[in-house]
C-alpha cells in the first residue's frame, strides 16, 4: 500500500477515533445531569470540587500514561476502540495481542493495525452479547453460577488467561522477563493493597519499569542486538 494510502487510513483512524471519544465523553456526563434533572437533586460543588481534587491528579497520570503503553501494542485503532469500549488490561489487550502473536505481525505495521482493530472489534461484540445472554439467563443459572464447585473457577479467570499469554512472552526472552516479574511480585505480595485496587494502574508501569529496565540491559549488551 502507498504512503498517501497509509495516510488516508491513518487520518481516518484519528478522525473516526476522536468523535467516538467525544460522543462516549458526552454519553457519560448526560446520564447523570439528566438524573440530577428527573429528580431535582444536585450535588454540592464545594465537596465536588475537594473529591475531585483528590483523585483527578491520580486518573489524569494513569490516563497518560496508558496512551503512551497501550499505542505502541495496540496500534492507533486498537487504542481508540479499546478506550471506547473499555475493559483493555482484562480483555482487550490480551486479545489483541493474541491474535497479532498468531498472525506474526506487529502493533506499528499495517497489518498489525487493522488485525488489533478487527480483534477488539469481535471482542467487543462477543463481550455485548455474552451479557446479554447473561442477562438474560442470570436468574435461572444463579444456583448454578452461586455453586461451591464453579467458584474456584470464576475466581482464577484472570490468572489463567495471562498466564497462558506470559508463557508465551517469556519464553522469547527469560533474561528480560526477570526483573519485571520479581517487582510486580514483590510489590503484590508486599503491599496487599494493591491486589483489591490498584490492579489497573500497575500495567502502566510495569510496562514503563520494563522498557527501562530493557535499555540498559541492552546497551550492556546482556540483550541479542
Amino acid at each position: 500500500m502507498s504512503n498517501k494510502k497509509e495516510l488516508s487510513y491513518l487520518e481516518s483512524v484519528h478522525r473516526d477515533g476522536r468523535i467516538w471519544g467525544i460522543i462516549l465523553c458526552c454519553a457519560i456526563l448526560i446520564f447523570p445531569i439528566i438524573v440530577c434533572l428527573i429528580f431535582g437533586v444536585f450535588p454540592k460543588w464545594q465537596p465536588l470540587a475537594q473529591g475531585l481534587l483528590a483523585t483527578l491528579p491520580m486518573y489524569w497520570a494513569v490516563g497518560f500514561i496508558e496512551i503512551f503503553t497501550y499505542v505502541p501494542m495496540l496500534g492507533a485503532g486498537g487504542t481508540y476502540l479499546s478506550f471506547v469500549t473499555g475493559n483493555i488490561s482484562n480483555l482487550k489487550l490480551p486479545c489483541a495481542v493474541d491474535a497479532m502473536e498468531r498472525a506474526g505481525v506487529k502493533a506499528s505495521s499495517e497489518e498489525g493495525e487493522i488485525i488489533s482493530t478487527i480483534s477488539i472489534a469481535v471482542s467487543s461484540i462477543v463481550t455485548t452479547i455474552i451479557i446479554i445472554i447473561g442477562v438474560i439467563f442470570l436468574i435461572p443459572l444463579s444456583p448454578i453460577l452461586d455453586s461451591e464447585i464453579l467458584k474456584p473457577a470464576f475466581e482464577n479467570i484472570l490468572p489463567a488467561l495471562f498466564g497462558g499469554l506470559a508463557v508465551v512472552f517469556i519464553s522469547k526472552n527469560v533474561k528480560l522477563s526477570i526483573a519485571p516479574i520479581v517487582l510486580m511480585l514483590s510489590l503484590f505480595i508486599g503491599i496487599d493493597a494493591l491486589t483489591k485496587n490498584e490492579v489497573g494502574i500497575m500495567v502502566p508501569v510495569g510496562v514503563v519499569f520494563t522498557l527501562v529496565v530493557a535499555r540498559i540491559m541492552y546497551k550492556k549488551g546482556w540483550l541479542d542486538k
